[in-house]
């Protein structure tokens, strides 16, 4: 089952369930805006970013998105002009 991590790892910025966000096949999770500064492609693995699916809101209380947040700000440093 998807983590649903709760931000992007470049910018920190809250992402909820239910809001857009890309992620890589290990779920490095990104928001719009940096996953397009970045060329859909994940900085940490080289993977493709692709949108992360939508968890029912029915499904959140037995299924809850993960809490622990991963920030790498050196991320920014991996992003195109």
């Amino acid at each position: 089952m998807l983590e649903l991590r709760p931000n992007c790892e470049c910018c920190d910025a809250d992402l909820a369930p239910a809001e857009p966000a890309y992620i890589c096949s290990f779920e490095c999770t990104f928001c719009p805006d940096c996953s397009h500064k970045l060329a859909r492609v994940c900085p940490n693995c080289g993977g493709e970013l692709v949108r992360r699916p939508i968890r029912p809101a029915s499904k959140l209380a037995a299924n809850p998105p993960s809490a622990v947040r991963v920030f790498k700000p050196d991320c920014k440093t991996k992003t195109t002009p």
